[in-house]
């Protein structure tokens, strides 16, 4: 893989646009993403504590725009070795095209996230593996029955980034291609465990030849058919989520009181070392603002480690052989599993937490169950129940316009159900469900 390549400002369906002194094609990336429906919708998305009422507690919105603010980061400062290294680079390019790629990638990440988060993901999945969508096995081929049975945020994120109702997206190959962690399928033959591009799946059988058009188009590495090496920009984009994921839950776990404000200044002082300054932690008055310090100071310390880490791997990254997430091999790594270790205990099997990703397995496939009946006895039969009708006039405009362009194809017009059950916020959500089961009427 060349760089030269992997920085492709083509879209699709546009021709190749000119590089730009002033605004670039990966800024207008970031501009049509922060400006769309699906990223506005991430304001009431789970990101740990479902539907929180503490101002500080992150949902998936503030997540993604701090993913991208350290993604920026992490980004502009690869480039601007990068540049260094390839001097004709810089006849086209600027640090800020590499850092504008990252965050643009970094704020689409979580984009096709359920409600409820990852508890989201297996509700959707479960209601076609042991729910009412088991029937519909035998009208799928076992591709398509893979993308159902084993829904994933990550494709569907891709398909979000990819549908035709947003015209306004069309994003550079460059940016989808960062933005893809997981470059293959759902079902391959040959899974390497340790690969961590392996370890979920970046695209459906809908998105397929789109990504493979991408792959083709930039360099991507083929290891087996529908199954490609990472964009090296893509462990930028991995590290910054996984710095805050890891840095910010455990600030908002010690402002929640679920973690001990000792043991929250002992894991940020371990990733700090001989940088950490007790004594002037204590000048801070508010025990939340010296948190807040910790954590910001702590960010800044993984950024160095993992863009010094991404430039000694540069040729690695670029050949395919190296695999492996930033933060699971810098020096900080055992650190963060310890973090990871305590937030596990701590914050994400907390009481409140699991309450409401169990009120998710309720909600989501109630919600499925209703619309995946009512479209599908709209296909396929000519006599149609009231309920049903209703039900469809309940779906959006945008997906009521996908499946009555799906003629007959039933993966189709079922991955359109789990597009609209899939984009709701958990508010919509529970209300929804609570209206449509006669738990909750409008206006009592």
């Amino acid at each position: 893989m060349n760089w030269e390549r992997l920085l492709s400002t083509q879209r699709f369906g546009e021709k190749k646009q000119a590089l730009q002194p002033g605004r670039s094609a990966f800024e207008q990336d970031y501009d049509r993403i922060i400006f769309s429906h699906p990223f506005r919708r991430l304001q009431d998305k789970t990101q740990v504590h479902p539907l929180p009422e503490d101002d500080f507690v992150h949902t998936r919105l503030t997540h993604s725009l701090e993913v991208s603010s350290v993604g920026r980061s992490l980004g502009k400062k690869v480039g601007q070795v990068i540049l260094e290294r390839y001097p004709a680079l810089a006849n086209y390019y600027t640090t800020h095209d590499f850092g504008a790629i990252v965050a643009a990638a970094s704020l689409a990440h979580d984009i096709g996230n359920p409600p409820f988060g990852h508890s989201g993901e297996s509700a959707i999945s479960e209601f076609f593996t042991a729910g009412k969508g088991q029937p519909y096995h035998q009208c799928v081929d076992e591709l398509q029955w893979a993308d159902l049975t084993h829904f994933e945020g990550n494709a569907q994120g891709f398909r979000i980034l990819n549908k035709e109702q947003y015209q306004g997206l069309r994003l550079t190959y460059a940016t989808l291609a960062a933005f893809s962690k997981y470059p293959r399928q759902s079902l391959i033959r040959k899974k390497d465990p340790a690969r961590r591009s392996q370890k979920k799946y970046g695209f459906f059988q809908s998105e397929r030849e789109t990504f493979r058009g991408i792959a083709d188009e930039i360099g991507l590495m083929e290891h087996e058919e529908f199954s490609w090496c990472r964009h090296p920009l893509t462990f930028l984009v991995e590290a910054a989520d996984d710095i805050c994921y890891h840095l910010i839950d455990l600030e908002d776990g010690c402002r929640m009181g679920l973690v001990s404000y000792e043991d929250a200044v002992s894991l940020y002082a371990g990733i700090l070392g001989n940088k950490f300054r007790p004594d002037k932690l204590e000048r801070i008055h508010s025990v939340n603002e010296r948190i807040s310090t910790l954590r910001a100071i702590a960010i800044g310390e993984l950024v160095e480690q993992c863009t010094s880490l991404f430039l000694d791997e540069e040729k690695s990254l670029l050949n395919g052989t190296f695999d492996t997430a930033l933060t699971d091999t810098i020096p900080s790594s055992d650190v963060l599993g310890d973090v990871i270790d305590l937030s596990v205990k701590r914050i994400y099997q907390s009481r409140q937490v699991v309450e409401i990703e169990i009120a998710g397995f309720e909600v989501l496939p109630g919600l499925l169950e209703t619309f995946v009946t009512a479209v599908v006895e709209n296909k396929v039969n000519e006599k149609k129940s009231k309920r049903n009708q209703a039900a469809l006039r309940l779906l959006s405009e945008e997906i009521l316009y996908d499946i009555n362009n799906q003629k007959t194809d039933v993966y189709s017009v079922l991955m359109c159900c789990v597009d609209f059950v899939s984009g709701l916020t958990d508010r919509h959500a529970i209300s929804l469900y609570r209206k449509i089961k006669g738990i909750s009427l409008p206006n009592s």
